[in-house]
């Protein structure tokens, strides 16, 4: 996956994963109701600060805030920038 967009700093781009549209017991969740996903796909870094390397990159899979970053739409896609230290940890 290519964006012609890249963060500066120790920002990091992210495409936040889809919203659940099922329940675990198999309910379906309305779009009204439906919560903002908290985790996502890294997908573009920036360079990181000065004596602070960033310690993400493209590809990882990453929790951040409920709040967290600024939301923008390239490409008709929806993304997410946030600041490393906004991100809660890379899963596994």
């Amino acid at each position: 996956m290519s964006v012609n967009f890249r963060p500066l700093a120790d920002r990091v781009l992210v495409e936040p994963a889809p919203a659940e549209t099922k329940t675990a017991s198999g309910l379906i969740i309305p779009d009204t109701a439906k919560e903002k996903p908290q985790e996502g796909t890294v997908v573009a870094v920036g360079d990181g600060k000065k004596d602070e390397p960033l310690t993400v990159k493209v590809g990882d899979k990453v929790l951040y805030g409920k709040y967290a970053g600024q939301e923008l739409k390239l490409d008709g896609k929806d993304y997410l920038i946030v600041r490393e230290s906004d991100l809660l940890g890379v899963l596994q």
